[in-house]
């Protein structure tokens, strides 16, 4: 059987996640949960970067247009948290776009508006 990648690690940010769903339930908004997320990795002293910037290139030529990765751990894995009913195609669609503009194999995809916690691992 073939390991997970970052298995550990991703289990400690779902672990996380866990705990601030816990706190703070379904009922606020995408942008505070991001903020609990910095809490979090903060306190672990863990590395990494918030709303991370990826251009696209075309044919040689960077496009207008770019990605914004809510966050980068350990630059190693996209997170991309939401607050919605549920997740849907889109979204993972949405980590599978960020993973090829980064150059990154894992994605973690997390929703903290359902009434618990829904997380999915994406490997590109």
């Amino acid at each position: 059987m073939k390991e997970l990648l970052f298995k550990e690690e991703a289990f400690q940010l779902v672990g996380f996640c866990m705990e601030i769903h816990r706190e703070l339930g379904k009922k606020h908004d995408e942008v505070i949960y991001k903020d609990a997320f910095v809490l979090e990795l903060s306190r672990a002293k863990i590395l990494f970067s918030r709303e991370k910037h990826y251009e696209v290139t075309y044919k040689g030529v960077i496009l207008p247009h770019h990605y914004h990765a809510d966050f980068v751990i350990w630059d190693n894995i996209l997170f991309e948290a939401k607050a919605v009913e549920k997740l849907a195609d889109a979204h993972v669609k949405q980590v599978l776009n960020y993973l090829a503009a980064s150059k990154l194999r894992l994605g973690l995809l997390v929703n903290f508006g359902g009434e618990s916690l829904e997380w999915k691992r994406v490997v590109l």
